[in-house]
């Protein structure tokens, strides 16, 4: 099963996620994830960052210990993966856990690739040619391929998923914004976008639809970082700062769940699909986070 998708407008549904940090221990993930799905929260969203924590993994044991919640992986970084192995793991995650899986591909963090002997040469490059790949084989087709980076030689999956399944494309720069108009499913913005950046996403990615001909609907993702109660203000502006984007105007929101919810409806209109709140890395009590954005928060964007 594939989630519907639509273009983002003023009074549209508005999906709402939370991110469970990699800074938590891996053992938390299970106490978090399960205050998801009872608290009927749409996405729980998990990070691969060097070298923290597994997406797959983690992923994989989320859903096992859920029942409804849409769990993403934001994002897999492709110089670390063989293209097949992903599309062993996408299909094996939709075929188990239909519908629920939302998987998302980029770069990675070029410092971070460096360090495992993983640089790609042209990123841009290396992505495009994955997600071909990667979309091609949970299509069930059999591929013969001879790219720069991506190298098949008659392999298709015996398992592809029996329903489509969307992949995203994490993105920042114009020219991989446009890339995953052309080649993915939808796009992940992070934390560092605000509602204008949204919109300029939002054209980029279109320009890269026309140019391939695509007429299907794109989800777009943006992460919102997000602190609310006991000292909410000062916590979002210390990881502004750490992050180097305090300059930056119209990031992030503390406070109580109105104005949260006001921020995530800006977001929205700036052409968001969903809006997933990032926690601060130094949260004090991630379930509650949940509880608060699945409780509180979703109710006024409703």
């Amino acid at each position: 099963m594939s989630f519907p998708v639509l273009p983002a407008r003023k009074g549209a549904m508005t999906g709402l996620g939370a991110v469970f940090r990699p800074q938590l221990p891996p053992e938390r993930l299970r106490a978090v994830a399960r205050v998801a799905d009872e608290t009927g929260l749409d996405e729980l969203w998990l990070w691969e960052d060097c070298f923290l924590e597994g997406g797959v993994s983690t992923a994989a044991a989320a859903l096992a210990w859920t029942e409804r919640v849409r769990v993403g992986i934001g994002l897999l970084p492709v110089p670390l993966r063989n293209v097949a192995v992903t599309a062993m793991e996408a299909a094996s995650l939709e075929r188990m856990f239909p519908g629920r899986a939302v998987l998302t591909v980029g770069h990675g963090v070029q410092d971070w690739m460096g360090q495992v002997g993983a640089r790609a040469a042209s990123p841009l490059g290396l992505l495009g040619e994955h997600l071909d790949a990667l979309r091609a084989l949970l299509r069930g087709e059999r591929l013969s391929v001879r790219g720069r980076y991506v190298r098949l030689d008659d392999v298709a999956l015996d398992w592809p998923p029996p329903r489509p399944v969307d992949i995203l494309a994490g993105a920042t720069g114009p020219r991989t914004l446009r890339l995953s108009g052309e080649k993915a499913d939808g796009t992940l913005l992070t934390s560092a976008t605000p509602a204008d950046g949204v919109r300029r996403a939002r054209e980029l990615i279109e320009e890269g639809r026309r140019s391939a001909g695509r007429t299907g609907a794109h989800r777009i993702v943006v992460y919102l970082l997000t602190a609310t109660g006991a000292g909410a203000e000062s916590r979002l502006r210390a990881e502004l700062a750490a992050e180097g984007l305090a300059s930056v105007p119209d990031l992030g929101v503390a406070g109580d769940a109105e104005a949260v919810a006001e921020a995530v409806r800006r977001l929205a209109e700036a052409g968001a699909d969903t809006v997933v709140l990032q926690p601060t890395a130094d949260e004090p009590d991630p379930e509650s986070f949940v509880r608060f954005a699945a409780e509180q928060v979703a109710p006024l964007i409703r």
